[in-house]
């Protein structure tokens, strides 16, 4: 409440006269409001804080019964001599102070984000927020919305050029969708598509099947039209028709306000094209059709066994790990058959489990000749340890019985469920059915229950019951313990305490102990020196070694001399040897006797123990953070600005680093800092793009525009038509082939200079299309070979993948005769 109010007041009431700090020439007008502050003020301003603070906690009685601890400090705003209405203010307070945590955190998270502490968003004139927020395409309710950041740089020119990439996208998804919705609602056009071809529109199937269908010469009128839609029309950056206003009627008018209505009007119905263009593509591939009715989808694998027993509401048929793909009405029935006897099974396992905690056992002896009792089996996963060796026979013989003693074998009706138990069937059809169905429902509840119990069985030592009964659990020998705290309680994910070792948990809980004093100094030593410096004179006189010179963080461990770690150990060892810290002693257990940490009133000494080990255990995550971002960033502590000898900085101008990911290294190739690696790795990048390109177009262009006429290899009759597209094609190209390969690989080594320092081992071998004679140009046509070989890299991986899958490179479903995907179907 404090701190949202110190927020708040400043940018209301303004600030204080006069100075902060005479001596050091700090006027209170000059600290900004919010986070910056923080490093505004001086030494003695944190040294009077942390004196308030201090006052507060030990002006007045706050030991555990006090009203105080409870809350009531005697303030007249927050007391009454009535209960209720003191009641009624206390909770007040806290209902508020709740509040204000959620406000002062939301208060940091906008004045990071912004740049400032409070106000009116018209203020916040700097924040990159407001960079784009009147351009086109912002629109209620949403605003400006870029959650990815690629305009968190505020370039205009990137942010004019995605706009104008996003509205061409955008009308192309809506001629996309139309084009996918249109055929299906007035049919096809009469005619042909390709005279010379004798091909029909009638005979162009629907969606991506139409691909493999569109001659040469429909695709180079596409590519025509595309390029006449871009040469046209003036579209350079700052044109109208650059903005998306081509002049058309139906997108323009003469008053300003109806043309941008209508420009924003088609940038948002090109981004929901383009989800619907998404999906539609997605439907396609999935079902097999385009558009339609389900009922349509009649050749759709999902529709195999949608009619099958357990195929219910409200899932339906639900196969998300693909086990029915291949159609196979065999494997299938097999699967079904097993999952009834796996339901069965955990039906009577669950019923077992329940049962005894319930109604008790029975009375006399499982196992006369053993002398074994029915009341000596315990419930649970424990029963198996007592089961005798002619109880296992009695069981597997049962389940014998259960498997010969009726027909079972596919095709019967005992296969799918129905044993002509009365429970289990019925002379009306569709009541058998239901019940059949209900009882594969309950099967596959009883699996996940089981599986449940065995998870609590195994967890806690008990089959059943209440917790408060779980009192020979291994979780409930520590429970009592230092360090078990609310609203955790004891936590031992790992399970370092399954074994109930009592002497195991101590010396594990001495050594947190240590581990967390450790980590409180470590991270104040981290801190301090950030925020009041330096000791004056030396750390060590006989090396000149002053303490001004020792880095933060992890680089002073390379300026402490021999005789530092010297003492560091000799302190350690003082501490350790000074106390009688045995097992079963107060040390052991992290009582010192330090007045801070202990107390002549045992529930009030727990409480200082138990806060130590919490604030131990925060230190010790706080170390690590601080070890993190050192270790990241080459500095302890402050500003990213200042971290210029980060590695991370290291390469962040080179090519290939572009918004919004910026300069991107999340397996750490890079954190050496060797420029040498990072020129030969990028060079081999380049190389790698370069290939996949030409990978992605030689997939593809042969089964746009078929392959050259005559012969690949005269030599040995190998005609260009006998070459398989694809992997496939590998088998196929001759010895003397993979030598051109080769050779023209070499080439393109050999034939420029491409040694370190070099244009070309950059990227830039002086071809118009990659190069310029404006520097700034020539990074961005350099920039976007690198972003286009990554794209290739990925697609071709993609299309190997689909190739190994599906047996073939490219095209229509109905091609894939010899795909393993196909085996039961075809």
């Amino acid at each position: 409440m404090l701190a949202t109010m110190g927020y708040i007041t400043p940018e209301i009431t303004g600030k204080f006269p006069g100075y902060l700090s005479p001596s050091a020439g700090l006027k209170f007008a000059d600290v900004p409001n919010g986070l910056a502050a923080i490093s505004k003020v001086p030494a003695a301003g944190w040294a009077q804080i942390l004196a308030y603070m201090a006052f507060c906690e030990v002006s007045q009685e706050q030991t555990p019964g006090s009203a105080a601890y409870a809350g009531d400090f005697g303030f007249k705003v927050l007391t009454a001599s009535d209960p209720a209405e003191k009641t009624k203010k206390l909770n007040a307070e806290i209902a508020n102070g709740r509040l204000a945590m959620m406000a002062i955190i939301g208060m940091f998270f906008q004045d990071g984000l912004t740049g400032s502490a409070w106000g009116d968003w018209a203020n916040y004139t700097a924040s990159p927020l407001r960079a784009f927020e009147n351009e086109l395409g912002v629109q209620a309710p949403v605003g400006f919305w870029d959650p990815a950041g690629f305009t968190a740089d505020g370039s205009v020119e990137d942010f004019k050029r995605r706009r104008a990439t996003e509205i061409k996208h955008g009308r192309i998804s809506m001629l996309a969708t139309m084009g996918y919705i249109t055929p299906e609602i007035t049919g096809k056009f009469p005619g042909y598509l390709s005279p010379s071809a004798g091909l029909k529109f009638a005979d162009v199937p629907n969606g991506l099947a139409a691909i493999s269908k569109v001659p040469a010469a429909g695709w180079a009128q596409i590519l025509a039209y595309m390029a006449f839609c871009e040469v046209s029309q003036e579209q350079t950056p700052g044109s109208a028709a650059y903005a998306g206003d081509f002049g058309f009627k139906v997108l323009t008018a003469s008053d300003p306000a109806e043309k941008t209505k209508k420009l924003n009007a088609e940038i948002a119905n090109g981004r929901l094209a383009m989800m619907a263009i998404i999906g539609m593509f997605f439907q396609d591939g999935l079902t097999g059709s385009a558009w339609g009715d389900w009922a349509n989808y009649t050749a759709s694998p999902l529709r195999a066994f949608e009619n099958e027993l357990g195929v219910q509401a409200p899932v339906g048929f639900w196969d998300p790990a693909g086990f029915t793909a291949d159609g196979s009405v065999e494997d299938f029935k097999r699967r079904r058959a097993t999952e009834i006897k796996h339901g069965r099974i955990s039906m009577l396992a669950t019923m077992g489990y329940i049962t005894p905690e319930i109604t008790g056992k029975f009375p006399g002896y499982l196992s006369p000749s053993a002398g074994l009792k029915f009341a000596d089996v315990p419930n649970g996963l424990a029963a198996i340890s007592k089961v005798p060796a002619a109880g296992w026979a009695q069981i597997l013989a049962y389940m014998a019985f259960c498997e010969v003693s009726q027909e079972q074998t596919p095709g019967s009706a005992a296969y799918a469920g129905d044993f002509g138990f009365k429970v289990l069937t019925a002379s009306d059809p569709a009541e058998k059915t239901k019940k059949l169905n209900a009882e594969i429902a309950n099967g596959r509840l009883a699996m996940m229950a089981i599986i449940g119990m065995f998870f609590q069985d195994g967890l806690t030592g008990s089959a059943w019951g209440d917790w408060a009964n779980y009192t020979a659990s291994p979780l409930r020998a520590f429970e009592n313990e230092l360090g078990v705290q609310a609203p955790v309680g004891f936590w031992d994910p790992a399970g370092f305490t399954a074994d109930g070792s009592v002497e195991d948990f101590k010396r594990r809980r001495a050594t947190e102990i240590k581990h967390g004093r450790i980590s409180m100094l470590a991270t104040m030593g981290y801190i301090t020196p950030e925020i009041t410096g330096k000791f004056p004179g030396y750390l060590s006189p006989s090396a000149g070694l002053k303490f001004a010179d020792v880095p933060n963080g992890l680089a002073a461990i390379s300026k402490v001399p021999a005789a530092g770690w010297g003492q560091i150990l000799a302190y350690m060892a003082f501490c350790e040897v000074s106390q009688e810290q045995t097992p079963g002693s107060a040390a052991y257990a992290g009582d010192f006797g330090f007045k801070v940490l202990t107390s002549s009133d045992p529930a009030e000494k727990t409480k200082k123990l138990n806060a130590e080990i919490a604030n131990g255990r925060l230190a010790m995550m706080a170390i690590i953070g601080m070890f993190f971002q050192d270790g990241l960033t080459g500095s302890a502590w402050g500003d990213w600005a200042n971290y210029t000898a980060s590695p991370l900085r290291a390469f962040e101008n080179e090519l290939g680093v572009q918004a919004p990911v910026g300069f991107w290294d999340p397996a750490g190739f890079t954190a050496d800092g060797s420029v040498e690696d990072f020129k030969r790795r990028r060079a081999t990048e380049i190389k790698h793009g370069r290939i996949s390109m030409l990978a992605t177009m030689g997939y593809i262009t042969p089964e746009i525009t078929g392959k050259f006429p005559g012969y690949l290899s005269p030599s040995a009759g190998l005609k260009f038509a006998d070459v398989p597209n694809g992997l496939a094609a590998i088998s196929k190209v001759p010895a003397a082939g993979w030598g051109q390969i080769l050779a023209y690989m070499a080439f393109c080594e050999v034939s420029q200079e491409q040694t370190p320092g070099s244009a070309a081992y950059a990227g830039d071998f002086g071809f118009k299309v990659l190069t310029s004679s404006d520097p700034a140009e020539k990074t961005k046509k350099l920039n976007a070979e690198i972003a286009n070989g990554r794209l290739a890299m990925m697609a071709i991986i993609g299309m190997f993948f689909q190739d190994g899958l599906t047996g073939s490179a490219w095209g229509d479903w109905a091609n894939y005769t010899a795909s393993p995907l196909r085996a039961e179907s075809a």
